[in-house]
C-alpha cells in the first residue's frame, strides 16, 4: 500500500469515527499501530480540524440559514477594502459555519449560520444587512428548523468515508490526493 493511500484509509477510517485509538484504527486498515501514530502526524494536508458534530438543536440552535447575496461592485479596490471588512465581521459572530464566494441563483456569495432562535437570526440579518447594504444586495435566505423540520439526512461528515471509498477507485483518486 503506498504512502498516500495508507493516509486516505486512515482519513476514510477517522470520517467513520474519530474517537477511536491508534491501535483500533490500525486494525481497521491492516496496518501497526505506529504507523498510524506517525501517519496522522502527516495528515496536514488533509486535516484541517478534529471536532465533533453536535445535534445542533439540543445544544440550543433552532434555525439554520442558508445566505445567498449578490456584490453591488466588482472593483478590485472597493472589494479589496470591503472582503477586509468582511472578514472581521464574520470573525465577530461565531454562529457563521461557513461563508464564500460562489455562483449561482443570480447571486455571488453564500453564507451558513446556526441561530438559537428566529429573534436572533432576524437580529443578525438585520445587522447583516445594514453593515454591507453599500456592498451587497438582493439577500435572501433558505431557513431550516432544527427542532420542527422535516430531517431527510442529518448533517454528518461520516458520509464522506463511503465517497471518498468511491472516489478512490477512479480517475479522480489524484485528485482528492493532491487537492
Amino acid at each position: 500500500m503506498l504512502k498516500e493511500e495508507k493516509l486516505l484509509a486512515l482519513l476514510k477510517e477517522l470520517l467513520r469515527n474519530s474517537k477511536r485509538s491508534d491501535r483500533e484504527l490500525a486494525k481497521a486498515v491492516g496496518l501497526s499501530q505506529p504507523t498510524v501514530t506517525r501517519l496522522r502526524k502527516q495528515f496536514g494536508k488533509y486535516v484541517k480540524s478534529y471536532t465533533i458534530v453536535p445535534y445542533f438543536s439540543r445544544v440550543g440552535y433552532e434555525i439554520l440559514a442558508i445566505t445567498f447575496a449578490k456584490a453591488t461592485t466588482y472593483n478590485k479596490k472597493k472589494v479589496d477594502e470591503k472582503l477586509t471588512l468582511v472578514k472581521e465581521w464574520l470573525r465577530k459572530h461565531p454562529n457563521v459555519v461557513f461563508a464564500s464566494d460562489g455562483e449561482g441563483l443570480g447571486k455571488d456569495a453564500v453564507m451558513i449560520s446556526l441561530h438559537r432562535d428566529y429573534s436572533k437570526y432576524a437580529n443578525f440579518m438585520r445587522e447583516f444587512i445594514v453593515e454591507f447594504a453599500d456592498f451587497v444586495s438582493d439577500v435572501q435566505s433558505f431557513i431550516v428548523s432544527l427542532k420542527t423540520g422535516i430531517i431527510l439526512k442529518p448533517f454528518n461528515l461520516t458520509y464522506l468515508a463511503d465517497d471518498i471509498q468511491t472516489l478512490q477507485s477512479t480517475s479522480e483518486k489524484t485528485f482528492i490526493l493532491k487537492s
